[in-house]
């Protein structure tokens, strides 16, 4: 019986079985440390992000804000050097994330102001949308091929489709966060922040690991059959 294949996508891993495993890399093969690697990223891509809904939700108001972004930076700094310490390297999309969290939280804490970290989803959104995109023109495979490439066989059509549908779904999340920042309470950002965004996230992913499962399929049949 042929192996069901591990779907790769954005911070998680989907086996055509639709089971939501451990976090993997945005590109390529999973590393060489295996589940341990996993579970690293997957602790340095949630921990932050609850740490900000823990605190924010304990202190409250305005001040929880700035607990919660102070708290989030300090975790997710925490989170890389870890990550660094037990597999010998630093994750690119890791330092990007955190570079982008010390920049715009730390102009929230020197300024007072809430808007600033409140745009980091949409700014982090609409870099991956700038990835997927710029990966139909830059090397030979796009982004998607390249996550999905070493376990399905696709045509290139269908290898392009998806890796816009992706760019499309970063640049909509990206937008939709800064609507729930300008048109709704900080508590309702925060809700959405970090229950919408890991829901739409996970039925985004879903999807397509069910449209891609036929392809899967298609290449377990031996040639000539």
């Amino acid at each position: 019986m042929a192996q069901q294949p591990r779907l790769r996508m954005r911070g998680m891993d989907v086996e055509s079985s639709g089971h939501l495993g451990d976090t993997g890399e945005i590109l390529g093969p999973a590393s060489e440390h295996g589940k341990f690697g996993n579970a690293m990223k997957l602790l340095a891509d949630l921990l932050p992000i609850i740490a900000f809904f823990v605190v924010y939700k304990t202190v409250g108001g305005t001040d929880g804000v700035y607990a919660a972004t102070a708290a989030a930076i300090v975790l997710a700094a925490v989170m890389v050097g870890i990550s660094r310490r037990r597999t010998g390297r630093f994750d690119r999309q890791q330092l990007i994330t955190l570079a982008i969290l010390v920049v715009l939280g730390g102009l929230t804490l020197a300024l007072r102001d809430e808007r600033y970290i409140k745009w980091k989803p949409s700014v982090v959104s609409w870099l991956m949308a700038g990835a997927f995109l710029g990966s139909r023109w830059v090397g030979r495979r796009t982004l998607v091929e390249r996550m999905f490439g070493g376990s399905l066989a696709a045509p290139a059509p269908i290898w392009h489709r998806l890796n816009l549908a992706w760019a499309i779904f970063f640049l909509v999340l990206g937008g939709l966060n800064l609507h729930f920042a300008y048109h709704w309470s900080t508590e309702a950002w925060v809700n959405f922040k970090v229950f919408g965004t890991l829901g739409l996230s996970i039925v985004f992913t879903f999807v397509q690991a069910l449209y891609l499962m036929r392809y899967d399929a298609a290449r377990d049949v031996p040639q000539g059959e």
